[in-house]
């Protein structure tokens, strides 16, 4: 599955709405880590790495920021702003987020549990793993 932005469905009346997540639902994969970001500052750019294995859905669930995505031959912009939906990340693909809005949370899933021998964060070395695939 390449990245590409999964619809949440939004259940809601005049109350509001509610965004329920569930893990190989509309997630596609058993969920074993949630991390937040929030608080970034102005110009800070943040990731800068990828993942051997890892797979992730990102949501901003309160503001927004875009998320660049690299596979190494095509660069994709992601605008993450509406928190219906998430922004679904494959393993071996370099990712850069900016441009954080000021009350940006961005809510991040993954399926697997932080394992620092699964980065990969220096661009040379991403580059070098995907041509031996």
């Amino acid at each position: 599955m390449k990245p590409q932005i999964i619809p949440l469905r939004v259940i809601g009346d005049d109350r509001g709405s509610l965004v329920a997540i569930e893990a190989e639902q509309n997630i596609p994969f058993e969920i074993k880590r949630v991390y937040y970001i929030f608080g970034t500052k102005d110009g800070v750019e943040r990731g800068f790495h990828a993942h051997r294995n890892l797979q992730q859905v990102a949501v901003a669930v309160r503001g927004s920021c875009i998320m660049t995505i690299d596979d190494g031959k095509e660069k994709t912009e992601f605008k993450l702003d509406n928190p219906a939906n998430g922004l679904y990340i494959n393993s071996m693909v370099w990712r850069v987020m900016k441009d954080f809005s000021e009350d940006c949370v961005l809510l991040v899933m993954a399926d697997q549990h932080y394992a620092e021998s699964d980065y990969i964060r220096d661009y040379k070395t991403f580059l070098s793993e995907l041509s031996k695939k």
